[in-house]
């Protein structure tokens, strides 16, 4: 255990992209939000989460988003 930064406090957070399918915006959500979410799916199933926007459902940004 690290003394100087016991409980972790100090890590790097990994950001992911997320865009809306509606209103084609996007947000940024940290990766241990969509660990939490994506619990009780298969490997293949993609996390959806809500759009902070317009309350439609947001999917990860692919590298090259369309």
């Amino acid at each position: 255990m690290d003394e100087e930064d016991p409980f972790g406090l100090n890590e790097e957070i990994k950001i992911v992209i997320f865009k809306c399918l509606d209103c084609k915006g996007t947000d940024e959500v940290p990766e241990y939000i969509i660990g939490e979410f994506s619990v009780d799916k298969n490997n293949s199933e993609e996390v959806e989460l809500h759009c902070p926007h317009c309350n439609g459902t947001m999917i990860e940004a692919r590298k090259n988003p369309k």
